[in-house]
């Protein structure tokens, strides 16, 4: 019975209709890469589970699971407003910005330039600093009393944040989509179990890591050395080449 209805409804199939199904995919398939990472993730893929349950009860006929399923779904818009609010806001406000040409700024200086320029001068000047470059996962669903900035990412402004003695300067800084996003981050540290005798911020940049799939670069306030944690992993000792490379291998 079921593969009579399929059968019937292949054989009406139309351009138009491939082409709609397509585009159908296309926009799903967007919409759970833009909250791939998130706290929403998870019931992203609930409500999509209750949708392919609510086709199949309809294809077996089964009365009271199909009734419960479809007046459940008739409020799924409105679930979707509630609960998405916050990945729909960005969805909306990051179509056009997805457009842009990768470390394009206004000056013509690439991002990278200026994250590395930023870290090799707080390491000459021995302040330490923690920025985490966001990959896929959104890292602000991990951190804690963060500041909004949404800036160009800019030298002079990450440096002016890391100043000693700003508002802003005790935390880390996000970059997301090559914008400063935020400042001020405060992120989970380590499992007891894997403490080092790392500081603070070299500690936060492996437990972020560990979380998201970001990188997170660390200037030591007490040496001025540069390293870089991946994957919960920690690279000591870089220069300004051994970082380009590395960021650059990385595909920042």
């Amino acid at each position: 019975m079921i593969f009579d209805y399929i059968t019937n409804a292949f054989s009406k199939f139309q351009l138009s209709d491939i082409v709609d199904i397509l585009l159908l995919f296309l926009l799903f398939y967007y919409l759970l890469l833009l909250i791939k990472g998130t706290k929403s993730y998870q019931m992203a893929v609930g409500l999509l589970s209750i949708g392919v349950l609510a086709f199949i009860a309809g294809l077996l006929k089964l009365a009271a699971f199909s009734f419960i399923l479809n007046n459940f779904l008739t409020y799924l818009i409105i679930a979707i407003i509630v609960l998405f609010q916050d990945e729909l806001r960005e969805i909306l406000t990051g179509i056009g910005g997805r457009i842009k040409t990768k470390y394009a700024q206004s000056d013509g200086t690439g991002v990278l330039d200026e994250i590395i320029n930023t870290v090799v001068a707080l390491s000459l000047a021995k302040i330490g600093a923690i920025i985490a470059v966001e990959r896929e996962i959104k890292v602000k669903n991990y951190v804690n009393k963060p500041v909004k900035i949404d800036a160009i990412v800019n030298k002079d402004l990450l440096l002016t944040i890391f100043t000693p003695g700003s508002p802003l300067h005790d935390g880390a800084v996000v970059i997301s989509d090559d914008r400063i996003e935020v400042a001020r981050c405060f992120f989970q540290l380590p499992p007891l179990l894997e403490l080092s005798p790392s500081g603070t911020r070299h500690l936060a940049a492996i437990g972020i890591t560990q979380q998201t799939d970001c990188l997170a670069i660390v200037v030591s306030e007490e040496t001025g050395k540069i390293s870089l944690a991946v994957n919960g992993e920690l690279i000591r000792g870089l220069d300004r080449e051994g970082l380009k490379n590395r960021l650059i291998h990385y595909r920042i």
